[in-house]
């Protein structure tokens, strides 16, 4: 797991920046504090920092690889980790004759390229984001792992095309790329609806990000040419044996392997232990592997109840060691314009600072952890889900219908029973589903944001995704949405970010290509039965978990938001935020103040869209107008292996 950062030149000016380039490198010295190197040519300049994983005394970046009659052809910069990487290896000794000089799992990569061209994505098991530059046809090759969990940003102007693992650092190459720091007002509203930033955008409308499941080819002089290499398909297809039982064995199966695979390293591997199915299920297969293996979980104390109760209940049933991280709301607040600066953007999730404290604690124990990131989308885990068979009744109905039950439901008072539904049901899948977020809705945006053009987010963000979708059963097209807005752009953002801000890996089983191969197929009846969700996975993991976890509702690590926002933790704090920020041409902060006010009053529950504000307040005033210091230090991390 690294950090990586480059430029391509137009005009063979890359000595001349290569200095430069180290120097923005360095804001990334958290993703790789064990090592920090650069090369450059006369058309590319690279900078890397390494956190050594695999092959740690050897594998440096950048990789300089080549056939012997070529020795140094190509320059690696690669963040992530290859899971198959001794298979890839073991393929290419066979097939090409290949000679490899490290032990490391990035040099398969290189390898497989000159042999396969982009082909070897197909290959690759695991999670990252690359660049190979090859010197004799002068051509760059960038590209990220299918779901998106290693990020690559993108900044192309005058002055070449410039790519790195964070913005923060392409930010600083903006001059020399002969671009501005200009803000983007559609990534704006498209951020203040779903609390993050869709791929590919980000909110400097000159730096974007490399989309999931895509490449990117440029020689100097050439902007990047996107091709998409992945594109998940939810449809139901035909098991080896005609039974449900086949399902489930082939779902554990493909799980085994995939931890398996997901615990090689050449350092300790811990895991993240929420207490729910999908954490429970990782920490249970990896304790197969290490039995030394240590559980990590994070909460908050509040009315004499505690979520960390229940993963120690879980860590006591698989037999791991745990360790808990309780987290104050004065330590919330504090840390809060330092996890700012770390996302780049921001994610208006509270999740993801109690998941910057648990990896923090983890990091003085472990290099490595697993989490259970992914397994509510691929296999309909998320209870919206359910809302098309709430809704099947609507589907009966003329669009005229629909129409008049939306009307209806405007003259039902607020909070009467009924108007949800009615409003609901009014509504297509592809009117009411955004994804699985929505802080604002359109009366609500028309009031808080100074620039609102309902119709951005539909054409710019949803319509496109949902046309892919076509054809595919109404939970399945919500799966699909999820894949492209909601897990890339929230969960495994803050994922990254946050384990990445303690020089922390973070591995995720369930998004790996074998398991998605099985949960795709599965019909709509396997996903939501007998009143749960994730019906087939619960099925398959019968005999890995604990019982007593198989049907537990999903917890993460909950945020007791709303209470703090409402009472002396939070408010006074809250309101001199919004008072001190200097973003008046972008919110209406009258309107923020009055729904702070009438959250406080109990009025209603505006916790997730003040939240939503202050994020990107405090976002404003690190990067845009410098009044927020994020108090970032360099920190020593112990040697762990």
């Amino acid at each position: 797991m690294c950090g990586l950062l480059g430029m391509l030149t137009r005009d063979g000016s890359a000595s001349s920046i290569v200095d430069l380039i180290a120097e923005a490198s360095h804001c990334m010295r958290h993703r790789g504090p064990d090592d920090a190197l650069t090369w450059h040519d006369d058309d590319l300049a690279l900078g890397f920092n390494r956190l050594s994983i695999i092959d740690i005394e050897h594998s440096p970046q950048p990789l300089l690889w080549g056939p012997p009659e070529q020795p140094d052809r190509y320059a690696l910069a690669f963040n992530g980790e290859i899971y198959n990487y001794l298979e890839l290896r073991a393929e290419l000794e066979e097939t090409f004759g290949a000679k490899f000089h490290t032990g490391g799992d990035g040099e398969p990569i290189v390898v497989g390229f000159h042999h396969w061209g982009p082909a070897v994505l197909t290959k690759l098991r695991g999670m990252f984001a690359f660049a190979i530059w090859d010197t004799v046809t002068e051509s760059l090759f960038l590209a990220r792992d299918p779901f998106g969990i290693k990020p690559l940003y993108l900044a192309t102007g005058p002055g070449g095309t410039a790519f790195g693992s964070e913005k923060k650092s392409l930010l600083e190459l903006l001059g020399a790329l002969g671009l501005d720091a200009t803000l983007d007002a559609r990534a704006i509203e498209h951020y203040t609806v779903l609390q993050y930033v869709p791929e590919p955008e980000s909110l400097h409308a000159n730096i974007r990000r490399l989309e999931s499941g895509t490449y990117a080819r440029l020689t100097p002089g050439t902007d990047p040419v996107v091709t998409r290499y992945f594109t998940p398909r939810f449809q139901v297809r035909p098991f080896a044996r005609d039974d449900d039982q086949a399902r489930y064995d082939e779902i554990a199966d493909a799980l085994r392997d995939s931890v398996a695979k997901h615990m090689r390293a050449d350092v300790t591997v811990g895991s993240f232990l929420s207490g729910g199915i999908d954490s429970t299920a990782i920490a249970a297969l990896a304790i197969q592997h290490n039995p030394d293996l240590i559980t990590f979980t994070t909460g908050f104390e509040r009315e004499g109840y505690s979520e960390v109760d229940v993963a120690a209940e879980s860590a006591e049933a698989i037999g791991a060691r745990h360790i808990v991280k309780v987290v104050s709301p004065a330590e919330f607040i504090e840390a809060l314009p330092k996890i700012i600066w770390y996302l780049d953007d921001p994610v208006a999730d509270p999740a993801l600072v109690p998941l910057y404290f648990v990896a923090a604690e983890a990091r003085k124990h472990v290099k490595v952890v697993l989490s259970g990131e992914g397994a509510d989308e691929l296999f309909g885990g998320y209870t919206i889900y359910r809302e098309p068979l709430s809704l099947k009744p609507f589907d009966k109905l003329t669009p005229g219908l629909r129409r008049l039950a939306g009307r209806v439901s405007e003259k039902i008072p607020e909070g009467k029973r009924g108007k949800s539904l009615l409003h609901r049901g009014s509504l297509t899948l592809e009117e009411r589903y955004y994804g699985n977020a929505r802080s604002f809705d359109d009366e609500r945006l028309r009031r808080v944001l100074r620039e609102f053009r309902p119709e951005w987010m539909h054409t710019d963000v949803t319509a496109p995704i949902y046309a892919e979708s076509r054809g595919m059963d109404p939970v399945a097209r919500m799966q699909h949405l999820d894949l492209f807005t909601w897990l890339r752009g929230d969960i495994l953002v803050k994922a990254d970010k946050m384990t990445m801000a303690n020089s922390l890996e973070l591995r995720v089983p369930f998004l790996d290509k074998e398991v998605f191969a099985v949960a795709e197929g599965l019909p709509f009846d396997q996903k939501l039965a007998h009143g749960t969700t994730k019906y087939a996975l619960r099925r398959a993991l019968e005999q890995i978990v604990p019982a007593h976890v198989l049907h537990r509702k999903k917890l993460g690590f909950p945020v007791p938001l709303r209470h703090w926002l409402a009472g002396t933790e939070m408010y006074e704090w809250a309101r001199a935020v919004i008072t001190a920020s200097d973003t008046d041409e972008i919110f209406d902060k009258r309107f923020v103040l009055q729904m702070l006010d009438e959250h406080r009053a109990g009025v209603v529950d505006n916790s997730r869209r003040i939240w939503t504000v202050l994020c990107l307040m405090i976002w404003y005033g690190i990067f845009v107008d410098g009044t927020i210091d994020p108090k970032i230090e360099e920190r020593d991390y112990p040697v762990v292996v």
